[in-house]
């Protein structure tokens, strides 16, 4: 009886639902309806989706207009150049991955996407082929999916020169920037992803100011030379391999004035093979991490310059001898130093110089990673400290460290 009367509900439900949807006004004539150049104000209440735009237009709904996807592909496309859509709802969009279903698909050029709601939607903002777009003020919330089946918070593919400003995002997979160099992406907010931001063959990108919190690698760069990563707060990269920043093979970058805290990792990089791939790594905070640096390549050659280095378990790690003394280490801050400064000068009398020891162990050989930081491999690392049976590798020296 019970199971009975919980299925007429469900029932009742679904067709209530369906009636509505079978209601409401289709978005598509309005807009068929809507001469070029012209402003459509949508009034409160729920427009059918999914539907195309083809010529420039204004469509502005004032928060009140909610365009319902129905789970069918994607909620709104853009087929023209020079549309503005301000204070829209759009909810509800297909689950295909092949088909890239989104809230919003954009093509052509000179577009403003400002102020608008994203819900329930598998991919929110998708950008083909896009140049000089302004995607700001936005709110996205993805489908409520597991890590793997979710989409793109945005995605911009072979598009230029687009400014993607103060927007926030909420439960989607990546910001990805794929083969689209010349954007600007800034004072965005993240969590709950897989990567903040996912960057390939995308050179000349501007990353400033964004906030990614919870996400199992906050900013990963790829194959993408000259790179500005710049005052963005990075915090709880901590998954497996997470990392705060990944820069690989991409020269000429600049990693400068970021907060990076409670991260796997909080900056991982390869080595570069000549001085013009080096990067810069200026005036950074690591804090509370589990590894600050960490470098993968065979060589070195990055410069790292006035970096607060705070609390955390290991500072440096390599996975081959020779990385890390590469390096140019200038005037940075390590809460490790045992030095003075007896003339008060904010400036170490002796250089900071850091040392591997029985560490090397679980740096050069994966395998006993699991065993990093046991009693057996601390007491292993005091003993070689204390009465060392083979050479320690120096790892980094800093001839000037700023006093903590």
């Amino acid at each position: 009886m019970q199971r009975a009367a919980w299925f007429g509900l469900a029932l009742v439900c679904t067709l209530a639902i369906a009636s509505a949807s079978a209601s409401a006004p289709s978005l598509q004539a309005l807009i068929d309806a809507t001469p070029r150049g012209a402003t459509l104000r949508l009034a409160p209440g729920v427009y059918a989706g999914p539907a195309t735009i083809r010529v420039p237009i204004v469509v502005e709904g004032e928060h009140q207009a909610v365009i319902q996807g129905n789970g069918r592909g994607t909620v709104l496309s853009v087929e023209a150049d020079g549309v503005t859509l301000r204070g829209l709802r759009l909810q509800g969009s297909g689950d295909s991955h092949d088909g890239v279903d989104a809230g919003l698909l954009l093509q052509g050029n000179g577009h403003v996407v400002e102020d608008n709601d994203f819900e329930d939607v598998l991919f929110g903002i998708h950008l083909k082929a896009v140049n000089r777009a302004l995607i700001k003020g936005n709110r996205v919330t993805g489908k409520a999916l597991s890590m793997g089946l979710r989409g793109d918070a945005i995605r911009l593919w072979n598009s230029h020169d687009n400014r993607v400003e103060d927007n926030t995002f909420v439960r989607a997979r990546d910001i990805t920037l794929a083969n689209s160099p010349h954007n600007r992406i800034t004072g965005n907010r993240f969590t709950d992803g897989r990567y903040g931001m996912h960057l390939i063959f995308s050179p000349h990108l501007h990353i400033e100011g964004n906030t990614l919190t919870h996400t199992g690698t906050g900013i990963v760069g790829l194959y993408s030379a000259d790179l500005t990563i710049r005052n963005n707060h990075i915090a709880h990269a901590l998954t497996d391999g997470g990392a705060g920043i990944v820069v690989k093979e991409s020269p000429g970058s600049r990693v400068e004035y970021n907060q990076i805290l409670h991260c796997g990792v909080g900056l991982k990089a390869d080595a570069s093979l000549d001085a013009g791939n080096a990067l810069v790594v200026r005036g950074n905070q690591f804090a509370h991490n589990i590894i600050a640096l960490f470098f993968y390549g065979e060589v070195g050659g990055h410069q790292f310059i006035d970096n607060r280095f705070e609390n955390n378990l290991t500072t440096v790690a390599v996975s081959a001898p020779g990385v890390a003394s590469a390096n140019l280490w200038q005037d940075n801050t390590w809460d490790e130093y045992q030095g003075f400064d007896r003339n008060h000068d904010g400036v170490g009398d002796t250089a900071h110089e850091l040392f591997l020891f029985a560490d090397r162990i679980w740096m050069e050989t994966p395998m006993a990673t699991f065993f990093r930081n046991s009693p057996a491999l601390e007491m292993l690392d005091f003993l070689e400290r204390l009465a060392p049976f083979s050479s320690p590798y120096r790892l980094l020296r800093d001839p000037a460290p700023r006093m903590h």
